[in-house]
């Protein structure tokens, strides 16, 4: 019996340990992720940027939502939120009440596909199987999306608005932080549902602001390109959920765009038209309702440090 069962009944076992961990034991593992990044100019002193993405609240998530009130305590110069706020159409008030603390800071947000429509069951090898054809998003149709559950996700701007954060929905803004250093904002809607609309925002950074940001939800190369092309020096995006299901050792299998895995999460570089960038991709802190798993990649928020540019060493 030893013999014909054990291997089977073993691997089983640890199958049912690993099922177990990523239900119930890491989608509750919250984390903050430190990097620092060398794009300010010399003599400006350092701007810490607290990024938040992907929360897909649900009702019910106490934890989360205290997590998320508790990175107040970080007292960022700065909040960007790179949406997926949603995963339950009843689900805003959590949210604000979540993100409240930190709304108490200057912030800046884009939504994603989340905040506007209600989420679907899929079967996770989809993923794969359109990584295979290259297939992501609305797979090249224009069409409206259709059949779906319609989140109240203007019920969350006009908060994040009435807060004073600044929506970047396909436009630019400004903010000012407490001692004058003036931040230049540039957003895009979602390309995962091909809302973006790059010609609107084109044309570069603010020459005249002390620091500027590109920021949108979903990391498609066709909008990394562009903002490198036009010479940003950080590139703010979420969506990928760091792969949520990875491989220990090896990290993620997919990325839910056309964005290349090795860059699922974390800090790296894009280099479009002799250009080069910092991007930054949160693995985020949250996950699709009926998919509320994660192996090898915890949840998370981001704590970036700007600093200045060292002597001699350009931005891109």
């Amino acid at each position: 019996m030893r013999a014909r069962y054990g291997v089977p009944l073993g691997v089983t076992a640890v199958g049912a340990a690993c099922v177990a961990y990523a239900t119930a034991i890491e989608p509750q593992a919250f984390r903050l992720r430190r990097f620092e990044v060398p794009v300010l100019p010399a003599g400006m002193r350092p701007i810490r940027i607290l990024q938040v993405s992907d929360i897909h609240m649900v009702t019910g998530q106490n934890r989360k939502r205290r997590w998320l009130q508790s990175l107040a305590g970080l007292r960022p110069d700065l909040v960007v939120n790179t949406g997926d706020n949603l995963s339950d159409p009843e689900g805003v008030p959590e949210v604000l009440d979540a993100l409240g603390p930190l709304m108490d800071f200057p912030g800046a947000y884009v939504f994603g596909s989340n905040d506007y429509y209600g989420p679907r069951f899929r079967n996770p090898a989809r993923y794969l199987i359109e990584k295979s054809r290259s297939q992501h998003g609305l797979n090249g149709k224009t069409e409206p999306v259709t059949n779906v559950v319609r989140n109240p996700w203007g019920d969350l701007r006009d908060a994040f608005d009435a807060a004073g954060w600044v929506g970047l929905s396909n436009t630019r803004g400004h903010l000012k932080l407490d001692d004058g250093i003036e931040i230049a904002l540039t957003g895009l809607d979602d390309p995962h549902i091909k809302r973006d609309r790059y010609a609107a925002v084109a044309g570069g950074p603010d020459p005249a602001a002390d620091l500027s940001l590109a920021i949108v939800h979903a990391p498609y190369l066709r909008v990394l390109d562009a903002f490198a092309a036009d010479r940003y020096p950080l590139i703010l995006a979420g969506h990928t959920h760091g792969g949520q299901l990875c491989i220990p050792f090896y990290g993620a299998l997919v990325t839910n765009c056309d964005l290349d895995a090795k860059r699922v999460k974390g800090l790296s570089a894009h280099t479009a038209g002799g250009e080069r960038s910092y991007l930054h991709v949160s693995a985020g802190c949250g996950a699709n309702r009926y998919t509320p798993v994660r192996f090898a990649c915890p949840p998370e928020a981001t704590l970036l440090t700007l600093t200045a540019r060292k002597a001699g060493r350009p931005v891109r």
